[in-house]
């Protein structure tokens, strides 16, 4: 049974992808907004979109919210530079403030680092700076990027079932993906892409879940600065994206754990400390080259009833463990005992 704690949050968020509407509703208002609700009702949200281009306004609109609203605690999934440190410190010395920290394999230095001594609670996804944290006098909560339901429940799809697509890739498109996914091409392998920048454009998000779950095969495709030498030397600028990237470390991300949780089967980079939360082989698969891929997805497709039981597999661990409201939570637990 969920707890439920009655409590103020008010949650500071962005309530279009990327503060542009164009791009749909964010992820801050479907996931968050919806899973803080849940866990305690009296949940208010300051959306800053409005606000995205003139900070000085937005961190004054933010401090007369929060003194109208008098929050038990203010929540910040971070991303940029919204909030400064004086912000933080003004809003920390009136209430308990809470920052979410979802890029510290590669932001901590750049950006973590300063900001984090100004929030009551700290959370992180990234087990290897919890000694980082606390070299700053900081005690964080280690947590993880989770899944969301797709607005409703999706089982995993029997072995020999009617699939949409043989394989499928949902993310925007960069270089090193574009490179990968033609190199996949190149192996006599055809992916449907889906997202910002492909042909296939955006999909919402319920149409997201249903891609994962009718697809026989999901591939889950870094957004980290890419090793293969082949792609670094594939054009005049990616050797300039190569030593100018900041993302050169993989992370987990939430996609980990949306594929299984929508009952897909998922195809997945190797990212450190993965095998914490899912089973390699038997939750989900994992790829090291394009190469590797290309043979994994020959030998899966070739091999229905394995595919259909790592989907089973993965999907019963992320509906038990890896949702959004599993996460938070036991976070609010950590801060509400």
């Amino acid at each position: 049974m969920t707890r439920t704690w009655n409590k103020k949050v008010l949650a500071v968020l962005m309530q279009w992808e990327y503060c542009d509407r164009s791009r749909g509703v964010s992820g801050d208002k479907l996931i968050f907004f919806d899973v803080i609700s849940k866990l305690a009702p009296g949940a208010e949200a300051f959306w800053y979109d409005d606000y995205i281009h003139d900070l000085p306004e937005l961190r004054r609109k933010l401090l007369e919210r929060a003194e109208q609203v008098k929050p038990d605690l203010i929540f910040w999934p971070s991303y940029t530079n919204q909030l400064d440190p004086a912000t933080l410190d003004a809003l920390r010395a009136k209430w308990p403030t809470c920052g979410w920290f979802g890029d510290d394999t590669w932001r901590f230095n750049s950006y973590s680092s300063k900001l984090a001594p100004h929030f009551t609670h700290v959370l992180t996804t990234d087990m290897f700076s919890v000694e980082k944290y606390r070299k700053l006098g900081v005690e964080p909560i280690l947590t993880q990027w989770a899944g969301h339901t797709f607005g409703q429940a999706l089982q995993p799809r029997p072995a020999g079932g009617e699939f949409e697509f043989d394989v499928s890739f949902i993310g925007g498109r960069n270089y090193a993906r574009d490179w990968f996914i033609k190199t996949l091409g190149v192996n006599g392998v055809k992916v449907d892409c889906f997202g910002h920048g492909w042909p296939n454009g955006l999909v919402s998000f319920e149409r997201m879940g249903q891609i994962f779950n009718s697809s026989r095969i999901n591939l889950n495709l870094s957004n980290s600065v890419p090793r293969d030498i082949r792609c670094v030397l594939a054009g005049p600028m990616n050797l300039a994206r190569y030593l100018r990237g900041k993302k050169n470390a993989e992370q987990i991300k939430a996609r980990n754990f949306e594929i299984p949780l929508a009952g897909g089967f998922q195809l997945t980079n190797y990212a450190p400390g993965l095998d914490r939360y899912l089973r390699i082989g038997e939750e989900t698969a994992v790829f090291t080259t394009p190469e590797d891929c290309a043979d994994l997805i020959r030998y899966y497709l070739a091999n229905d009833g394995e595919r259909a039981a790592v989907a089973a597999a993965g999907h019963a661990r992320a509906v038990k463990e890896h949702t959004y409201l599993a996460r938070m939570e036991a976070v609010f637990a950590k801060i509400w005992p």
